[in-house]
């Protein structure tokens, strides 16, 4: 099958040793689209070209979603394997013959072959398709062509769910978030003059492309310089329960993060993030969806204090949404495109092997290498230039310099400061497993 922007999709066929299989030219499953909303109906087709007449039992179509989690731990100095299933759909139709066969066996004869079939999704709450090492979400049909006394070839076709629909115009996302913090500084049996950090959070819920509307005012009367630090960071808990031996595993990642120049002692400074935090392609926020994993996001903000070490810290929960922001009484429409997950966190780090589409050398110099893989999940965004969106699908945060004049002339009014700002997205992350 052809590829498509961001999904490569193909599907997955196995003869299992099948001699006959020699009488199959072609077998592929095929969709009318690579990505479904929770609701909405899934047509396809298998097609089935046959070089010789053979005799066919029934060709029978599997719908499955499935969230497995696995990883290994230590017990009792042992290393085991821990794993567990949770099912969100499993149906299934026959397209050709029947369910239990009588009488003679039908013959399918030789050409080209279309069978269509049809599923209508749930439409409850579906988790998105998400894949990592420790856990993965996925959507997929898998057809079997039952064929007497041979082992059955089949086929698996991976599709993309977008989901739980989250909407950016909810009303509890559209409350304004405020904090504020303030800290005197004291050396000895001296008092410094104070630190205080006032910040506002515009809305709690982007789409994957939107900048995050976030105010800062600073205020240093201290006689050290301060910077205002940024991190968007992504966590992500994986559960298994087994009764009285209960396993988590939590894994954190930072999304994006920025530093702000020094601000001296005794002047104020004012931070607004406009159109420069911007939120990279990655999964949806994941709460009390599925048991066996969920998906949140942290706004932290910081103010580190160069000399004394002391921090002041405001964390904001951010929810990454599915349906945009649109401006109210407005009849323009946001924009909304797929694409893949950004490689620094989690549902972007790890694709399976039996979506690597090996190679064969051939002794030659292959000066563009390019793994070929047969299926990656997308994500909603909205089309930003500020993201990089290559194959590697690495999402970066880009500052925009005409912004970045305006805030430098806007601080210096104010306090003598350039806005400078400096972002980037940090690979480090952090791997914690406990039992319970």
């Amino acid at each position: 099958m052809g590829r498509e922007r961001g999904g490569g999709q193909r599907s997955i066929a196995t003869e299992e040793g099948c001699s006959k299989m020699d009488y199959i030219r072609e077998f592929d499953i095929r969709l009318e689209k690579e990505m479904y909303y929770a609701g909405e109906l899934l047509q396809g087709q298998v097609i089935l070209n046959t070089v010789e007449n053979f005799k066919l039992r029934a060709i029978r179509v599997v719908l499955r979603g499935k969230v497995h989690a696995e990883w290994k731990v230590v017990v009792s100095g042992d290393r085991r394997t821990v794993k567990d299933d949770q099912y969100f759909i499993d149906d299934r139709t026959t397209i050709w013959g029947k369910d239990k066969p009588e009488g003679n066996v039908p013959i399918l004869p030789r050409g080209h072959h279309t069978f269509p079939f049809r599923f209508l999704l749930p439409e409850s709450s579906l988790p998105c398709s998400f894949e990592s090492k420790s856990g993965t979400i996925r959507y997929y049909i898998k057809v079997t062509v039952d064929i007497p006394y041979a082992s059955p070839p089949q086929g698996m076709k991976y599709f993309t769910i977008i989901g739980p629909h989250i909407d950016c115009m909810d009303e509890q996302y559209l409350k304004p978030m405020v904090g504020q913090d303030k800290r005197a500084l004291c050396c000895l049996c001296c008092k410094r003059g104070p630190v205080s950090l006032r910040t506002q959070l515009e809305r709690s819920a982007y789409v994957c492309g939107e900048s995050i509307k976030l105010k800062a005012d600073i205020d240093n009367q201290s006689d050290e310089e301060i910077r205002l630090k940024l991190k968007l960071v992504q966590y992500v808990e994986y559960f298994i329960d087994r009764g009285v031996l209960g396993v988590t595993k939590d894994l954190q990642h930072p999304v994006l993060e920025y530093t702000g120049d020094p601000v001296a002692a005794g002047t104020r400074w004012k931070f607004d993030s406009s159109q420069s935090l911007v939120v990279p392609v990655m999964p949806p926020t994941l709460i009390d969806v599925c048991r066996l994993l969920q998906i949140y996001y942290v706004l932290k903000v910081n103010i580190e204090m160069s000399k004394s070490g002391e921090d002041l810290h405001m964390h904001f929960p951010i929810t990454i949404a599915t349906v945009p922001f649109r401006i109210p009484n407005s009849t323009q429409q946001p924009n909304i495109t797929y694409s893949v997950c950004c490689d620094h966190v989690e549902g972007g780090m790890y694709t399976g092997p039996e979506f690597q589409l090996g190679q064969v050398y051939d002794g030659g110099c292959d000066s563009n290498p390019e793994s070929v893989l047969l299926y990656r999940p997308v994500y909603v965004c909205i089309p930003n230039p500020k993201l990089l969106n290559t194959p590697a699908a690495r999402a970066r945060l880009l500052v925009d310099p005409q912004q970045q004049q305006q805030q430098q002339e806007g601080s210096s009014s104010s306090g003598g400061k350039k806005n400078t700002k400096r972002a980037s997205t940090a690979p480090q992350d952090s791997d914690k497993t406990s039992t319970m």
